[in-house]
């Protein structure tokens, strides 16, 4: 949305990788460098039905200048301020993707720790 509250139409895409079962990314492609968002996959879940998330990003279900449903998703950074909307639709097939993916509740189950540590302290995982 522009400064006046007008929609304007802005490329994004959402992408999610059962390594990393807890986060979903949002990516903005720019002529600057992609920007991408991480974001927890129960809190976009629960953003499809009521406001969800704090802080640097806050989100809530809501109906468009077209009467559709979306996902209001308004990102904070030191760098700037977005309000973006995805059609609610959208959202719920992606977020039924990756629950097929990793059903929720299993989520620990997909974790390689060893690896994470291995990694967080520059060695090998044996």
């Amino acid at each position: 949305m522009d400064a006046r509250g007008r929609g304007i139409e802005l490329v994004a895409s959402f992408g999610y990788d059962p390594t990393d079962p807890y986060a979903v990314w949002v990516t903005f492609p720019s002529a600057q460098g992609d920007v991408r968002w991480a974001m927890c996959r129960q809190t976009l879940l629960r953003a499809l039905t009521d406001p969800a998330g704090q802080g640097d990003l806050e989100m809530w279900p809501s109906i468009d200048q077209d009467g559709r449903a979306v996902v209001v998703l308004e990102f904070r950074s030191p760098a700037g301020h977005l309000i973006a909307q995805a059609h609610t639709h959208e959202v719920y097939r992606f977020l039924t993707r990756t629950l097929a993916a990793v059903p929720a509740g299993t989520e620990s189950d997909h974790l390689d720790l060893d690896g994470l540590v291995a990694g967080l302290l520059g060695s090998e995982s044996e």
